[in-house]
């Protein structure tokens, strides 16, 4: 039997993972019945990578189909997730396992901001010489990730008739959000929108709210809304469902810039991700070879870097 697993990031507040199983579970009538549906968890919630797959296992998976619910291509989709997989290939060599690749740059994504927008009150055929977008992302150290993000923010402001999208993170990378609304109010915005660039409720989105309060105080002359982040939308499930489509097709375009790294960069990431509550013995006394034929002519649509064609189905 086939088995799509979904890999939900994992949130500290437990509605931001109910909001992930509801998500799969809405989504899980327009799979095929010839596939078993799991859900799993890279961090802060159960159950983890490794007890879900061993879930599918048990429910008579011999190929899995790995599939990140993640925004975009950094070290937790890069590393951590594929590293899972290795040790789950020498927990069960007899089962076929194939990665897919986070949600990325996709049309639908810059779709689902627009409705987000819409929502607000904003008219997006409408020109708003005096309104700013600012984009709030988690941010990261992944220099490929930030880029990507950068990518959807001009991906959108192509879409509007804006004074600008001005990206920003909510940690780790700059500019930070505070430095975001600064910008905007420099720049001579009237409004600007916050709009949240997650997945799912927790404690950024909590965050988040308490910033729109205080921005309210520190910036009287502006009008300030926040806007709703992806949640249960419709064209959410169409992403997903393309990023099953290539993984069941073989059809996967990751990022190989770092890919013959991934394994020594282990030695280096702390991979466990609060697992205490799961089974799992991380400590198999194996190594991990991996080789990657690149061809170098292949357009790289999924991350907008013109890179190698990298095919993630990991087989025994």
């Amino acid at each position: 039997m086939k088995a799509i697993l979904f890999v939900g990031h994992g949130s500290r507040l437990p509605a931001g993972n109910d909001e992930v199983r509801n998500f799969v579970q809405q989504m899980t009538p327009s799979i095929s019945d010839e596939y078993i549906v799991e859900t799993c968890f890279l961090e802060f919630e159960k159950p983890n990578i490794p007890t879900g797959i061993k879930n599918a296992v048990e429910r008579g998976a011999t190929e899995i189909y790995a599939i990140p619910i993640i925004l975009l291509q950094a070290g937790h989709s890069k590393i951590h997730i594929p590293h899972e997989i290795d040790e789950a290939k020498v927990d069960y060599p007899n089962v076929k396992f194939t990665y897919g690749r986070p949600i990325g740059i996709h049309e639908e994504v810059i779709e689902i901001l627009l409705s987000r927008l819409q929502q607000t009150g904003f008219a997006i055929e409408e020109e708003h010489k005096d309104t700013a977008i600012l984009l709030i992302g988690r941010g990261g150290s992944d220099a490929d990730a930030n880029s990507d993000f950068y990518k959807i923010s001009r991906l959108l402001y192509e879409r509007l008739h804006v004074a600008t999208v001005e990206p920003a993170f909510m940690g780790v990378a700059a500019p930070l959000v505070d430095e975001g609304m600064e910008r905007c109010s420099r720049l001579g915005a009237k409004k600007v929108i916050m709009l949240p660039y997650f997945l799912f409720t927790g404690i950024l989105m909590e965050r988040m709210a308490k910033m729109k309060a205080r921005y309210n105080v520190d910036y009287p002359e502006l009008e300030i809304e926040l806007a709703e982040y992806f949640g249960y939308h419709d064209k959410l499930k169409t992403v997903l469902h393309d990023r099953i489509n290539e993984a069941v097709a073989g059809e996967v375009k990751m990022n190989c810039d770092t890919c013959q790294y991934r394994i020594n960069a282990m030695d280096f990431i702390d991979h466990h991700h609060h697992h205490d509550d799961d089974d799992h013995d991380h400590h198999h006394g194996h190594s991990h070879s991996h080789s990657h034929d690149h061809d170098h002519d292949h357009d790289h649509a999924c991350d907008g870097h013109d890179h190698d064609h990298c095919h993630a189905e990991t087989k025994n």
